[in-house]
């Protein structure tokens, strides 16, 4: 049978049908569809962890228990993971186990670009990268394979087109996979520093078997057509490269580490000329160049963002292809309307807060109108920075210093520096915007919300409990749609000599409609057009002709902020 799958669900069909017993993830985009896609299949146990560090390190003990397993997340989500991810490479593992990595190219929805090509060869771990959704769904399978033969992680590494894109998948049936008894092993598992060298040259002797295995694998195959050049590329990059020159010669490349070498430097002395085309980072061309190969790369393949055939073409041939674009009016990234983070950043802009950010949709505060958040730098790291901030910071706002957090980023990343504020007496006031859910990746659970991923009930996990059992001296929960509440509370806590937390609860209003209320209307005659009611950047509020606030009632969900802020009571309920 065929369908039409994503990427992400072509993994997960792939982990089923190879007899996957456990997947773990972080919710991140352009991964999170993963995890969802393997919940629906009953035979896996399928779980949200805390972060990725966790997730990593749960599917390495299902594994090690003998279940295969499957760790998913974005790429930044690996820089979490990558102390687990280091030494189990040391250790191996005894049922299969796959690490998939969703790098982002051109950071449609992430902080960076990184390559984590490079950390399949930092951490000597084998590195497999599908260009369309069959081998997605077929290099998952070949992963666990590999993984169990030369007993060692291995990275699927996919990027955003091959996660999001679709194509057809031919569906096979599932095959149990034999379940491996674990057996104690010091030497293997324990790595104390005695275990550890021993492992170290384990390492090194596997990494030659594989570079022999990469060598002769069908997933590294030459294309050969014409002579006149020659691409070398693999995941995505191959696809444009076969439309942009479709009588190329070309090397795929789909296990990417350890990189086929007697296969290049065969493919090496058949074309004219050569030419490396891969996304980010050079690492293809480092390798061939290193070689001894010439070969044409990043001279003139961009090292930014995702390529396009159209990019590749001019990039080779130095032409430039003229397109017409729509003109189309540019829509910024802006918080939902009726978004309960609104009133926080509204309030805080009042009070000339400095707001230290996090990762999550109240990043979002940081774009106009609304100007509210100074920094965004990683998950958690906005208690971190305001901590360092607190302590160093001498200028005018001193005593102003706040992180807003959500709270599955919190969970996630800020328990730790939040013990830190508390352990060295940091004057900072802790903001954790609660509203229950996972939103930015698309809703999903957290140990805050009492569900699992397979929407079973369990435990929910009280923040402010948490909080009083660390040490924070305050800790209160506030309405951020109550900006009277909301400012009252910040106030307080800011007046506070020493660390406290806010928890400012409201439900997500995508997530949860029953929050919604009849749509809010302006009394023409009463609107000074002062733009005071624009400054919320709430997206049902335009402007008409004369300069004054008109609600769109499909947009507005009653949540009332603007009427909060008029002075002259222009804003009112719908009849």
């Amino acid at each position: 049978m065929k369908e039409v799958l994503t990427g992400n669900e072509a993994i997960a069909r792939g982990a089923y049908e190879a007899g996957l017993a456990f997947a773990s993830a972080y919710p991140g985009t352009p991964s999170t569809e993963i995890l969802e896609n393997i919940s629906k299949y009953k035979e896996i146990y399928a779980e949200w962890s805390p972060n990725e560090k966790v997730a990593y390190e749960v599917a390495y003990g299902a594994a090690l228990a003998g279940g295969r397993a499957l760790a998913a997340m974005k790429h930044v989500g690996v820089n979490v993971a990558a102390d687990p991810l280091m030494t189990s490479a040391y250790t191996g593992i005894n049922a299969g186990m796959i690490l998939v990595s969703a790098d982002d190219p051109s950071m449609h929805s992430s902080q960076n670009e990184q390559d984590n090509r490079r950390f399949a060869f930092f951490a000597k771990i084998p590195c497999l990268e599908p260009s369309d959704s069959q081998e997605a769904k077929d290099f998952t399978k070949l992963a666990l394979e590999i993984s169990e033969q030369f007993d060692t992680p291995v990275m699927l590494r996919v990027t955003t087109r091959v996660c999001h894109s679709k194509s057809i998948v031919t569906l096979e049936d599932r095959k149990e996979a034999t379940y491996k008894e674990y057996k104690r092993d010091f030497v293997k598992y324990c790595m104390l520093p005695t275990s550890a060298r021993v492992r170290r040259v384990e390492l090194e002797k596997r990494l030659e078997k594989l570079r022999e295995y990469s060598n002769n694998t069908p997933i590294n195959r030459i294309e050969m057509s014409k002579t006149d050049m020659g691409i070398i590329t693999s995941g995505i990059s191959y696809q444009h490269s076969k439309e942009a020159f479709p009588e190329a010669s070309i090397p795929k490349i789909g296990m990417s580490n350890p990189m086929p070498d007697k296969l290049i430097r065969e493919f090496a002395k058949k074309v004219k000329k050569l030419y490396v085309v891969e996304e980010l980072e050079p690492y293809m061309e480092e390798f061939i160049k290193m070689m001894g190969i010439e070969v044409i790369g990043k001279e003139v393949i961009p090292n930014i963002g995702e390529l396009t055939s159209d990019i590749v073409r001019n990039a080779i041939l130095g032409k430039k292809v003229k397109y017409e674009v729509p003109e189309i009016p540019a829509r910024p990234p802006i918080l939902c309307p009726g978004c309960s983070h609104r009133g926080f950043f509204t309030v805080a802009n009042k009070l000339r807060l400095i707001v230290l950010g996090d990762i999550g949709c109240y990043t979002l505060g940081a774009y106009e109108p609304l100007n509210a958040i100074e920094t965004c730098l990683c998950m958690g790291a906005s208690v971190s920075q305001a901590v360092g901030f607190a302590k160093a910071y001498k200028g005018e706002k001193k005593g102003k210093v706040v992180a807003a957090i959500g709270d599955s980023t919190f969970i996630h990343s800020g328990i730790t520096p939040l013990i830190d504020a508390v352990y060295n007496k940091a004057n900072v006031v802790i903001c954790i915007l609660d509203n229950g859910t996972t939103a930015m990746t698309g809703h999903q659970e957290h140990p805050g919300t009492g569900k699992t991923l397979k929407g079973e009930d369990t435990v929910r996990l009280d923040l402010v409990k948490l909080c009083e059992s660390i040490g924070v001296p305050h800790v209160r929960v506030a309405n951020p749609n109550n900006l009277k509440e909301t400012e009252t509370a910040l106030k307080e806590e800011l007046a506070f000599d020493g660390p406290s937390v806010i928890v400012f609860r409201a439900p997500c209003v995508v997530r949860d409609r029953s929050t919604w209320k009849k749509p809010l209307k302006v009394i023409a005659d009463k609107c000074p057009a002062c733009g005071l009611c624009f400054k919320i950047g709430c997206p049902a509020i335009i402007k008409d002709k004369d300069g004054k606030a008109v609600i769109d009632p499909i947009l507005c969900i009653g949540c009332d902020i603007c009427a909060q802020v008029c002075r002259m009571d222009a804003i009112v309920k719908s009849e």
